[in-house]
């Protein structure tokens, strides 16, 4: 298969990270026989840097033109502490979004067994989680019309849904959990705001399409408890973007590492995968950041063209570095293996079909149709 793969590494540690899920994909189209070009962009405060601007045309154009993008990371200190700044680097990944119009945002969160002792939670609670959050992605909060008086004290952003933003997203999310355990659970506000009251609505009337699949709704209060008493219990959340960027952020915790989670952002001509644990300034340049979310990633966009075994084969490797504790510092507390080398070790393991013979439902519980 033939692929154009725009890359945007973007702010902090992304580029790192970027560079080994990069390198796992070269693996792959070596060992499978594919061909991958990869394209370099600008985003963020890198591109702001030397452009002026979070998100140059040209980026857009390549990503447009690309049939996937590879994202890393984006946002740095010198703008998270200026509440002040016009222009953030974070406004070219949501302009990003809205120009590809990428609507729904995939994240599947598992507990791997040889990880599970770095989870917070007990090990009764978190054994079997293995869940995905379906979000929507272009529109709420984020995007609404925002305010700010003359004299600075008084901000406003609308929170603003149609159904048809609503219906989209929620076609997907059930479709998924009719593949997976038959079970999606709507996380809302509904008891306080007026566009939760509407997901609530719109999503009760297309759950009826779906008899095979079990429909609950649930508070945000209720839910984020419930990820902690009882996450072994979710098959599939959908959310709206905020709520959505909520949970899955607290997901970073439930399996113990923030560079464990991958997403995958789809639209109808369009898609872009990316990390979800955020630029990590701090790490920047140290060899230290954790690169398994980004190589995962490179998995989900294989799994997106219909590459099974070769997603199959990236998770394989990833978890062979578990299993002989090739990881990053944030997984076992050790500084003997680097960014650079996890990467190398994933992708020397990466081989073809005929050699993965170890390959076990353990090993590639990730898919699980994360991907429609």
């Amino acid at each position: 298969m033939k692929l154009n793969i725009a890359v945007l590494g973007g702010d902090g540690i992304g580029p790192e990270v970027i560079a080994q899920a990069v390198k796992c994909l070269q693996a792959v189209e070596e060992n499978f026989g594919h061909d991958f070009t990869f394209t370099n962009g600008l985003i963020g405060a890198a591109a702001m840097e030397k452009t002026g601007s979070p998100i140059p045309e040209e980026t857009i154009t390549l990503c447009k033109n690309s049939d996937a993008t590879l994202f890393g990371a984006i946002g740095t200190p010198e703008y998270d502490n200026d509440p002040m700044a016009k222009v953030r680097p974070e406004d070219g990944l949501l302009y990003l979004r809205k120009e590809l119009d990428l609507f729904t945002n995939i994240r599947p969160i598992k507990a791997f067994p040889a990880l599970i002792k770095n989870s917070p939670l007990k090990r009764n609670i978190i054994t079997g989680t293995d869940f995905v959050i379906y979000r929507e992605l272009v529109s709420g909060m984020y995007f609404g019309e925002k305010s700010l008086s003359e004299d600075g004290t008084i901000a406003t952003d609308l929170c603003r849904y149609t159904e048809d933003e609503i219906s989209r997203v929620a076609h997907m999310a059930f479709k998924a959990a009719k593949k997976r355990k038959g079970k999606l659970t709507l996380v809302d506000k509904a008891h306080a705001l007026e566009t939760s009251r509407l997901w609530r609505k719109v999503v009760t009337n297309i759950a009826k399409s779906y008899p095979g699949v079990e429909f609950t709704c649930m508070y945000l209060d209720h839910a984020s408890m419930s990820l902690l008493l009882e996450p072994s219990s979710f098959d599939v959340i959908l959310a709206s973007n905020m709520i959505g960027d909520i949970l899955s952020s607290q997901c970073n915790v439930l399996i113990g590492s923030a560079g464990l989670l991958p997403s995958a952002s789809i639209g109808t001509e369009n898609a872009m995968f990316e990390p979800i644990h955020g630029s990590y300034p701090q790490a920047k340049d140290k060899n230290i950041a954790n690169p398994v979310a980004a190589i995962f990633s490179a998995a989900l966009l294989l799994e997106h063209f219909g590459l099974q075994e070769e997603f199959n084969a990236i998770v394989s490797a990833v978890h062979k570095s578990f299993m002989k504790k090739i990881v990053t510092i944030d997984i076992m507390g050790s500084t003997k293996y680097g960014t650079s080398s996890v990467g190398d070790f994933i992708a020397s393991n990466i081989v073809d079909a005929d050699d993965n013979l170890n390959i076990n439902d353990e090993n590639i519980g990730l898919g699980k149709s994360t991907i429609i």
